[in-house]
């Protein structure tokens, strides 16, 4: 006989297979039909029990993973038009992608492409199983003191890669900090979303056991500060991790009983590009804590 502890990992097993279906077969057929067919449940009763614990029908959540698929596509490929992410998403035309994605995230899909903010799109796409499922994943570590070689990038948040091959090229040459024996992490002051481009500092690193040697690149040495941080783990292009920052920042920080420390948060690359392919890349997101 199940114990309700058991039953209770079962009828969520079944829900975790249907959201890990819809995301690999968003072309597909996503009916509630369908869908309560692979849930293993009668069709009456799963949509019910689909918003209960998603938090939003059907229908509602297979649009916005689309729309959310197509964003990516958007700010990720220059030769991705709005027609083709509109079909792409299951519109039938580009002006009802148009309105559908503006309804859902406050900007037309042409000026999202070009100015990507995910700041705006984490504060409209609020589905409590998303959020609840990255808030799980928060676990709160001590982060030890570390130095690390550093090169500053100033200016546009789009040109931060050419300050990461200068950095890379200085890895190379130097010896030091190796990348197959060294941490990599950044350290953006200020948000990007925000910051006037022209202001913006991004810090790209490495980790390092001896001085920084003189250089031509601009390379110089910083100590990373020890301390509690919550950490989370994004997947997938760093160009999209605002969409994993800012869920803790509204939704588990408020409930955590913690405290921000005045220094910035940072990330630890754990992939090696371009080894691992993008949509497989892991990211470490430290946000300081009192």
């Amino acid at each position: 006989m199940l114990t309700h502890t058991d039953a209770t990992a079962a009828y969520a097993k079944r829900f975790e297979t249907v959201l890990a279906y819809i995301d690999a077969n968003l072309e597909g057929d996503l009916s509630v039909d369908a869908l309560s067919r692979i849930a293993n449940f009668s069709m009456f009763h799963f949509h019910r029990q689909f918003v209960a614990y998603v938090g939003v029908p059907v229908a509602r959540y297979v649009q916005l993973m689309r729309l959310r698929r197509a964003a990516h596509r958007l700010a990720s490929r220059a030769s991705c038009s709005v027609l083709d992410a509109a079909l792409d998403a299951g519109f039938d035309s580009p002006e009802a992608f148009s309105r559908a994605f503006k309804r859902a995230f406050g900007m037309a899909p042409s000026a999202f492409r070009r100015h990507p903010a995910w700041q705006f799109w984490s504060a409209s796409f609020i589905v409590p199983y998303l959020s609840r499922r990255l808030t799980m994943q928060v676990k709160i570590v001590d982060f030890a003191e570390t130095r690390v070689a550093a090169l500053e990038h100033c200016g546009s948040p789009g040109l931060v890669n050419e300050s990461a091959r200068k950095f890379i090229d200085w890895r190379v040459q130097s010896g030091q900090s190796p990348v197959g024996s060294s941490r990599t992490f950044g350290i953006p002051h200020g948000n990007p979303d925000t910051v006037p481009a022209e202001e913006f500092r991004f810090d790209i690193c490495g980790e390092i056991d001896e001085p920084v040697a003189p250089n031509r690149y601009g390379v110089r040495e910083l100590v990373m500060p020890g301390g509690r941080c919550a950490v989370v783990r994004h997947t997938g292009s760093t160009d999209h991790i605002g969409e994993t920052i800012y869920p803790i920042y509204r939704d588990w920080l408020p409930s955590s009983g913690e405290e921000l420390r005045d220094h910035p948060l940072f990330f630890h690359y754990l992939s090696v590009y371009p080894e691992t392919p993008v949509d497989q890349w892991q990211t470490d997101i430290y946000i300081p804590l009192v």
